[in-house]
């Protein structure tokens, strides 16, 4: 059988020295399933239970009934930034060189009223200009294929996943307060927009459940303000305010790492998303302190993120 084409798309796509144009092709209905040609069978299925995601900036903590994970988004795009900084410090460097006269004393870009400024590109600037364009598109895909494939595996993990529904675009602009700290300088107003740029934690959810509707599911997002999973203590039944910097918590007796926890939390929120529900928790704990203790084993002499503190 075949299916009607939707639309066609043109693309553009700085490749190597020039720009490149594709066509792409959408078609109506539904993409077809890979078959596993050894033992017959579908690939990438959906599985069977609850699942919790705990989702930041940078990394994301799930937690099913067989497994506890936590992971960095898109752990290899890292090394692309630390490439594209360098090359970005060189364009700086030429275009101040080439441009000496469009530069107050202090640095700063001269402003011309309601000119255009004109700026004095030199051979060597245009070709670093390219590289960095290059690597954009490069870490751009890179980015979106490392979170496919963590979509394909979290799908697999169970049918029912829950994560609390973030305001990235809000994380991402800069503070409005201005503040000092304990020796009298200004704090940063700096927040999590450049982590939230290279990581991309809300196309990684847009993909996961692009991925779900295709079985006819959804990502439930749960009402954060009344879950407050990272606050509750299920062996307590009390809310407690966490510094940021507060990676462990002790519950029950037993030293558990933060995300992880409320990863657990999340996947045991009652039908209605507003509250946890606490007698699923204890009958679940044990199994999920067997699991979160193999992952933190696992991760034990890794170099990991500061924020997964272990």
């Amino acid at each position: 059988m075949k299916n009607d084409i939707a639309y066609c798309k043109i693309i553009r796509k700085s490749v190597r020295k020039g720009f490149k144009f594709y066509l792409q092709i959408v078609f109506k209905g539904t993409s077809p399933r890979k078959i596993d040609k050894i033992t017959g069978t579908f690939k990438r299925c959906l599985g069977i239970g609850n699942v919790g995601l705990d989702i930041g900036t940078q990394t994301i903590a799930i937690a099913s009934r067989a497994d506890v994970k936590i992971y960095e988004l898109a752990d290899k795009v890292q090394n692309i930034e630390d490439e594209k900084r360098r090359i970005q410090r060189k364009l700086d460097r030429s275009r101040r060189a080439t441009n000496p006269d469009n530069f107050n004393n202090d640095g700063t870009i001269k402003k011309q009223g309601n000119k255009k400024v004109l700026w004095v590109r030199s051979n060597k600037y245009i070709k670093n200009q390219k590289k960095l364009r290059k690597l954009y598109r490069k870490q751009s895909d890179v980015r979106k294929l490392q979170h496919e494939i963590m979509a394909n595996d979290i799908i697999s993990m169970g049918n029912n996943i829950y994560v609390e529904a973030m305001n990235f675009k809000g994380l991402q602009r800069r503070s409005q307060k201005t503040e000092k700290n304990e020796q009298g300088k200004y704090k940063r107003k700096k927040r999590f927009g450049k982590s939230i740029a290279n990581k991309a934690p809300s196309m990684f959810l847009s993909i996961l459940n692009r991925k779900l509707n295709r079985f006819g599911t959804k990502l439930n997002k749960i009402d954060t303000w009344s879950v407050k999973a990272s606050q509750y203590n299920h062996s307590q039944d009390i809310f407690k305010k966490k510094k940021l910097s507060q990676r462990w918590d002790i519950i029950d007796g037993k030293r558990v790492q933060r995300d992880m926890y409320s990863a657990f939390l999340i996947m045991n929120v009652t039908d209605d998303m507003k509250s946890i529900d606490r007698n699923k928790c204890s009958k679940e704990f044990r199994n999920f302190l067997m699991l979160h203790d193999t992952e933190v084993q696992r991760l034990s002499g890794n170099k990991n993120l500061s924020s997964i503190s272990i």
